[in-house]
């Protein structure tokens, strides 16, 4: 399958529904991404309202996958890193709908995220991910190397901890 990845450097209004709806199935499907259950739709337009000023300053690259449907995954690079970390940027927020899995989606969108990244001058990225995820294992089989676990790092949308593993990336 060819995955269509796009750069959306003015997201619309349309545009951030879709990625809302995105974020909301993800956590509905058990997506430890940072928010908690119930996730109102208020909720996250809210966030990626605040991504969108964040893109339109300069200080992420927002990346979307597309299917038939319309935005199915999205992943972002925050660039807004302290002033001795010039070269670093964050992979953040890589996200595939569940009507959108284990169709290529989230290897396109790492590929793109990796590419414009280094477009960026970014030279090395780092993310983190929930251990013993789909993540990890899609970030070790495409070259990231794993530094290692922080135990109880965050809670699942339901309720209750789980651990998380960091990664990095050298792009140079």
């Amino acid at each position: 399958m060819n995955t269509r990845v796009r750069h959306l450097a003015d997201p619309t209004e349309a545009e951030i529904a879709q990625l809302s709806e995105v974020l909301i199935d993800c956590v509905e499907g058990g997506a430890s991404v940072s928010f908690m259950l119930p996730l109102s739709s208020e909720k996250a337009h809210a966030f990626w309202g605040g991504v969108a000023a964040d893109v339109r300053s300069g200080k992420r690259i927002l990346l979307v996958a597309d299917d038939e449907a319309g935005i199915a995954g999205t992943a972002q690079i925050a660039l807004d890193m302290p002033e001795n970390q010039p070269h670093r940027g964050d992979l953040a927020k890589m996200l595939v709908h569940r009507r959108a899995r284990d169709r290529g989606f989230g290897a396109a969108l790492l590929r793109a995220a990796e590419e414009a990244a280094r477009d960026a001058g970014v030279s090395l990225l780092v993310l983190d991910t929930v251990t013993g995820g789909a993540g990890e294992r899609l970030y070790q089989r495409l070259g990231w190397h794993r530094v290692g676990e922080v135990p109880d790092f965050a809670l699942w949308p339901g309720g209750g901890f789980c651990a998380t593993t960091y990664y990095y990336r050298k792009l140079a």
